[in-house]
């Protein structure tokens, strides 16, 4: 079938993620909060760095970012930088947690330290309430530092001086593991990726020339009939109204937005991404559908367009209002320049981003789409949930966990695909000796070389 491209497009920031493989997997996990990157990773270090392979990388990305500081400083000395390039500093909540690990394992009596800088250990050590006899720091080489002389840097102080060490270099940490040295490895935890994912957003050229882009967002109250039924005079619906209001003038203050009464139960606004984009924290914070649902007993529905045009964002906007209503209401949507979805934007509730396109082109898909009674907007949330699941195979119980639904209206819902052969039985699984055995069923109306 045919999808327009999903997530790739041209306007999303791409970022070059540079490390070994178990920063870059969490480096992977950490993305999922920053919808506006399309990363590129590479695993570069000390013995396989390519400075060819590196520029090649910088002419694809808006910014690079280094997770381990050796290799960024190994790069710096054989490539020029055209663009943003970050590292990730040692100097967080990843320092602290190695600094407790070593206490807890070896006990902090001396230690031998490379690529950290001392006032940061003393100072989180400060806090632990250790004063180790010896804290021996690796002098850096001006040419920069070779792996092996590191390595023989903290066998001698361990052999010498009875040393735990601490590194931020893999190859470092590989090297002390295999003489059994005692050694933590730095590395940062996923606080400390955000907070240089966040810098290395706000340094691209990308992200400044969206800063003054006009966003335009459509608010709805949901169900709104029922809402004003529940009082008995007039007087009370106007006063909800006001209360309304003014919540959204209070939320638009923030925004620093304009606010306009569409009548009835719907406003529309105006803001600019970069404002939007901080409020939201990064489209992860919505305090208004939250306020509303507690102090007024109601909920809203939001729509948020982006576009190159005034009247595209607009039209974005209406879209994603009707995603939003269609999934249910009390949620937000973005609609971004390419027609892709962005969203829940806010995922107070601990619900993931999903990104998928708004428009399923494939009219036979559609026409069976109809028949089992599955909107397009519900297919396509369904195809991002099998796309960031990367599974494809369910039974009922299964599908009814992927979308948060009962087990019955799982059963109710692969009845009417299986009539519109949306789906196919492909096997069973036997629960236990004496219960019958569950159907497997394949949604066969994913092609798995379309979304991934």
């Amino acid at each position: 079938m045919t999808i327009q491209s999903r997530a790739s497009c041209h306007s999303e920031i791409q970022i070059g993620i540079i490390g070994p493989p178990p920063l870059i997997e969490l480096a992977s996990e950490t993305l999922k909060s920053f919808p506006n990157f399309q990363a590129q990773f590479r695993h570069f270090n000390s013995f396989n760095f390519d400075p060819n392979a590196l520029k090649d990388l910088m002419s694809d990305v808006d910014v690079i970012l280094f997770t381990e500081y050796h290799v960024y400083e190994l790069a710096k000395q054989q490539v020029e930088f055209s663009l943003p390039v970050h590292h990730v500093p040692l100097m967080g909540t990843g320092l602290y947690r190695s600094l407790f690990l070593l206490k807890s394992n070896h006990g902090l009596k001396g230690l031998s330290v490379d690529t950290v800088e001392l006032k940061y250990v003393e100072q989180i050590l400060l806090e632990l309430g250790e004063q180790p006899k010896e804290i021996l720091i690796y002098k850096k080489q001006s040419q920069g530092s070779k792996i092996q002389k590191i390595i023989e840097f903290h066998l001698h102080n361990y052999y010498t001086y009875g040393t735990v060490a601490l590194t931020g270099i893999q190859e470092v940490a590989d090297g002390l593991m295999e003489r059994e040295i005692p050694f933590e490895w730095v590395t940062p935890t996923q606080q400390d990726l955000i907070v240089s994912l966040e810098r290395a957003l706000l340094a691209t050229n990308t992200r400044r020339n969206k800063e003054a882009q006009i966003v335009f967002g459509l608010i709805n109250i949901d169900n709104f009939k029922g809402v004003v039924e529940k009082f008995t005079s007039e007087h009370d619906v106007q006063i909800l109204k006001l209360n309304i209001q003014q919540m959204l003038l209070d939320y638009m203050k923030q925004l620093d937005g304009h606010l306009i009464n569409l009548g009835g139960e719907e406003y529309s606004f105006i803001t600019t991404r970069g404002i939007f984009e901080r409020e939201t924290r990064g489209y992860k914070f919505i305090p208004l559908l939250q306020d509303t649902k507690s102090e007024l007993d109601i909920t809203l529905s939001m729509g948020i367009g982006f576009g190159r045009t005034a009247a595209e964002a607009g039209n974005h906007a209406r879209l994603a209002l009707r995603q939003s209503k269609e999934l249910g209401g009390n949620i937000c949507y973005i609609v971004r320049e390419d027609r892709s979805v962005l969203g829940p934007v806010d995922i107070t509730t601990h619900t993931q981003y999903e990104r998928y396109d708004l428009a399923i082109t494939d009219a036979g898909l559609l026409d069976k789409a109809e028949k089992a009674g599955m909107s397009a907007a519900y297919m396509t949330k369904l195809m991002a949930r099998v796309a960031r699941y990367r599974k494809f195979d369910y039974t009922a119980q299964e599908l009814a966990s992927t979308l948060k639904i009962t087990v019955r209206s799982a059963h109710r819902i692969l009845l009417k695909w299986m009539d519109a052969e949306l789906v196919e039985i492909v096997g069973e699984e036997k629960v236990t000796h004496k219960g019958r055995p569950r159907r497997i069923y394949r949604l066969s109306f994913i092609d798995d070389e379309e979304l991934f």
